[in-house]
């Protein structure tokens, strides 16, 4: 399996002088193709923070974040942006699903930023839609889906790029107990069949429990569970 996430002693502080908070104090961490890890830490801790380094929102201090191989801090703004839309997806505890559009047209509209025809992006929104089995759902508008619906459509919306990366920051936070645990095997199951390294960030054990692996952000370092 090739290596597509790698932090090396990755650094980041918030703050100045004496108030100085050191979320990350020299992180480690190598995620490859097919392998779903789950990063589990108490709020507060710096999890968000971690996952917006590895997605390429934020910069580190100091350290070497590299994606697919790629040294992110030797690339230009355009370079990073264009690493992000087209290597990296991204699944938050809130959809945040454009209301205006339908669920086709959320999974479609970042394919189509990203240069491909609109036929071909509806093409592939509707195979994803499909594997969340939300065929009959894909022309309702967001207001119209329950709140595991819409938290399908992100993630659907997360893998439309075909990112080798999938950044999590408690997708089923939002959810009832049955309904996270419906979502969260898609999740997985369409994470594993396009064989894409995902991270994804989790309160519960149970959920963490299901995935390859479990690492721990303590005190500023990511550890073994």
């Amino acid at each position: 399996m090739s290596d597509i996430l790698t932090l090396d002693k990755v650094t980041r502080t918030f703050g100045s002088g004496d108030e100085q908070l050191h979320i990350l104090r020299g992180a480690d961490l190598t995620l490859r193709a097919g392998e779903i890890t789950a990063l589990v830490a108490p709020s507060g801790s710096g999890k968000s923070t971690l996952l917006h380094l590895a997605g390429l929102l934020e910069g580190a201090d100091s350290g070497t974040i590299r994606i697919g191989g790629i040294d992110t801090g030797r690339l230009s703004d355009s370079e990073r942006t264009r690493l992000r839309r087209d290597e990296i997806g991204f699944v938050y505890q809130s959809h945040h699903l454009l209301a205006e559009f339908t669920a086709l047209e959320n999974v479609a509209i970042p394919q189509m930023i990203a240069g491909k025809s609109r036929a071909d992006a509806e093409a592939r929104a509707a195979t994803l839609l499909a594997a969340f089995g939300l065929t009959n759902r894909a022309n309702h508008l967001p207001g119209k889906l329950s709140g595991g619906e819409r938290q399908r459509v992100a993630i659907a919306r997360a893998m439309a790029n075909a990112p080798k990366l999938l950044l999590a920051d408690e997708p089923t936070g939002n959810l009832d107990v049955a309904t996270a645990d419906i979502v969260f095997n898609e999740m997985l199951r369409a994470v594993r069949g396009e064989n894409i390294a995902a991270l994804i960030a989790t309160h519960n054990p149970d959920l963490a429990a299901r995935m390859d692996r479990t690492i721990i952000l303590r005190d500023g370092l990511l550890v073994a569970s």
